[in-house]
């Protein structure tokens, strides 16, 4: 469904024309407060709209999926505020072993209690789980420990 914007920032309206595969046109009214960010927005390319959608999901910890998306823009949408709710609970990823193998073996013997053989089976299989459902202060300690080692681990 291909569309064309037109936007008429004066009047803090964006305008969807409608083509030959839909018959309906949209008005979308924005608020005055948002005005100055929804002009910015528009003159961005999309790689780096690509690009401000992922440093957002990382700095508020937020996922910008479709369904999420299409909840929150939907007027009178219930539960829309709950679907930004903070994760209490994270599973800790090795992703990476970097150079220094020996160590991240220690470290994953330490935070999951494994024998040797057991900690370096998993360090071998990397990208793996390590710790599922952890509070994010130890999730975060684990992930510090990991990158001290020489390894690297991400938080999901």
């Amino acid at each position: 469904m291909a569309e064309e914007n037109t936007t008429n920032a004066a009047e803090g309206k964006v305008e969807v024309a409608p083509t030959a595969e839909t018959k309906e046109e949209k008005k979308v009214e924005v608020p005055e407060k948002f005005q100055s960010i929804v002009s910015e927005i528009e003159k961005m390319s999309v790689l780096d709209l690509s690009e401000l959608v992922k440093v957002l999901e990382e700095k508020f910890g937020v996922s910008a999926s479709a369904p999420a998306m299409m909840m929150g823009a939907m007027p009178g949408a219930g539960g829309g505020e709950a679907a930004v709710e903070e994760k209490s609970e994270f599973d800790v990823e090795l992703t990476g072993v970097g150079e220094n193998k020996i160590a991240v073996i220690k470290v994953v013997k330490e935070i999951t209690g494994l024998g040797l053989k057991e900690s370096k089976d998993l360090v071998d299989g990397a990208p793996k789980v390590i710790k599922t459902a952890v509070k994010k202060e130890e999730a975060e300690e684990m992930k510090k420990k990991i990158d001290g080692a020489g390894g690297q681990a991400t938080l999901k």
